[in-house]
């Protein structure tokens, strides 16, 4: 009666963790406990080294007890492990954002659960990694208590043009030890916003040498990002996972789009956010710009196939394809 009751017991206790169980007894990470798992555990039966993926109970061997856990959870479903969402530390400017505010909504639809992130904004210069280190008030404090946690996936920061070379390349120096500390498995990211300005855009190209703004732009992501800023960090943090987006590629993709007169909506050059490329002279996105950088964080990110994404951008002109676009002409040296 002693061991009925000791048994009953612990399957009371099993089935409250039965999620992860179940995760560790998907043996091949199909996202179901099925025959395959069995046949691999009966494989292992017995095993003592070398054996821990099938050692479920993590008592050093492989024996009736992962037999009976197993078949305890037997046909029952457990996430995959790519489709967990990432905890997100991202700070930056008013550039930066639209894509920060939009990023959990978009990768919660899809499929990546508990995608959640913490967004610290500070407006113009003051979104710089260098100034939002060298701030002495509850913006540096903030970013410090989410990192000093310990549980950050994924640090996202600003990458800008107007930033001078040494400046920038010590403010993300600096919050990527910071961040290291307590989490030693970050991965880091920098957005590489748009030029300001945009009604100047093809003159500035050409005052550097360039014939159009994408020429310009897309030496900018080489020569002052790619080359400057990330591998010097990836030298400095080898084993840390350093990457870029280009983000302004959205926007001057679109731009290039509106000028040729091929989006598919009545959207306006400068104007209201919601039916606007840019809110201003400077250069703030509007809304359909917004949702398509968001949706090359995902793709950058994630490694999501944007063609077969489905998520309702509430535009006519498939923002989908030009982001999948934007990104495919990304430097795939310089991806995740």
């Amino acid at each position: 009666m002693k061991y009925i009751y000791v048994f009953m017991f612990w399957t009371i206790c099993f089935v409250c963790s039965a999620q992860t169980t179940s995760c560790l007894a998907d043996l091949d990470n199909s996202g179901v406990v099925e025959v395959q798992d069995i046949l691999t555990l009966l494989s292992d039966f017995g095993c003592i080294t070398d054996c821990e993926a099938s050692d479920i109970n993590n008592d050093g061997i492989v024996n009736v007890s992962d037999v009976l856990l197993m078949l305890s959870v037997f046909s029952g479903s457990c996430p995959p492990e790519e489709t967990l969402g990432y905890n997100m530390l991202l700070m930056g400017h008013s550039f930066f954002k639209p894509y920060a505010n939009r990023i959990g909504e978009i990768a919660i639809d899809a499929g990546f659960v508990n995608q959640t992130q913490t967004v610290v904004f500070a407006g113009g210069t003051n979104g710089y990694p260098i100034s939002l280190w060298n701030d002495t008030g509850v913006d540096n404090q903030l970013i410090k208590a989410v990192l000093d946690n310990g549980d950050v996936d994924v640090f996202g920061m600003v990458a800008d043009i107007r930033q001078i070379a040494n400046e920038s390349l010590n403010g993300h120096r600096y919050w990527i030890e910071y961040a290291r500390q307590n989490n030693p498995d970050v991965t880091i990211f920098l957005s590489i916003s748009a030029p300001a300005y945009p009604d100047n855009w093809e003159q500035m190209a050409q005052e550097l040498g360039y014939a159009t703004i994408q020429e310009a732009y897309a030496a900018h992501i080489t020569q002052d990002v790619n080359v400057a800023l990330i591998d010097t960090l990836r030298a400095e943090f080898p084993s840390t996972n350093i990457f870029s987006i280009p983000t302004g590629q959205a926007c001057v993709n679109l731009w290039q789009m509106h000028q040729d007169y091929l989006l598919l909506d009545d959207i306006d050059y400068m104007g209201e956010f919601e039916n606007s490329l840019f809110t201003d002279a400077l250069g703030h996105q509007g809304e359909m710009t917004a949702q398509t950088g968001a949706l090359m964080w995902l793709k950058g990110l994630y490694n999501v196939d944007l063609t077969t994404n489905d998520f309702d951008t509430g535009f006519n002109t498939d923002l989908q394809t030009v982001a999948e676009d934007a990104m495919n002409s990304h430097d795939p040296d310089y991806n995740q």
